[in-house]
């Protein structure tokens, strides 16, 4: 793994905050940070593909033409009151739809997604944290790093006894 120490300090700033914030199951935390890292990187990717379809003389419609309202820098600034309410009745729904409900694999795989971070507290850290990584100036394997470290917490939240059981 080469993910940089500043960058595995952020993401155990992440993990502390989805554990005091409610999200103690490991996996429901990877899920979550997921669809807000995949909310930043939908914005980037389409700031990428307008530039390209600029430099050449393309056109280019946005995957956010008619949904300004759900692209990360709309909405990373609200209170989070405001921003929990925007990401989990506004943005969450765009995202599990994208492509206007086609049969594309993403959508299959988002038919059951659910955003369940609690708390306003978390998203907005959460959000600043994920601003902070600089995710969009990574190269994709600096991205599919930051994914393994997230997994490998796994195994460290199990023995650290972070799973719970209901009743105990």
């Amino acid at each position: 793994m080469r993910l940089p120490p500043e960058k595995k300090s952020k993401i155990d700033a992440l993990w502390d905050r989805f554990w005091s914030g409610g999200l103690s199951n490991p996996l429901q935390s990877i899920e979550q940070m997921s669809y807000l890292i995949f909310m930043k990187r939908l914005e980037d990717m389409d700031v990428l593909e307008q530039r390209r379809a600029n430099a050449t003389g393309k056109a280019y419609v946005s995957i956010f033409e008619g949904h300004e309202e759900c692209r990360w820098s709309e909405w990373k600034h609200k209170s989070a009151e405001e921003m929990l309410k925007h990401v989990r009745d506004v943005v969450f729904p765009f995202i599990k739809n994208i492509h206007d409900g086609e049969k594309t694999l993403f959508s299959q795989h988002m038919k059951d997604a659910v955003f369940i971070i609690p708390k306003p507290s978390l998203v907005q850290e959460a959000v600043g944290i994920i601003d902070e990584l600089n995710i969009s100036g990574q190269t994709s394997d600096v991205q599919g790093d930051i994914y393994e470290y997230l997994l490998s917490q796994l195994a460290t939240a199990g023995k650290n006894g972070q799973f719970r059981i209901p009743g105990t």
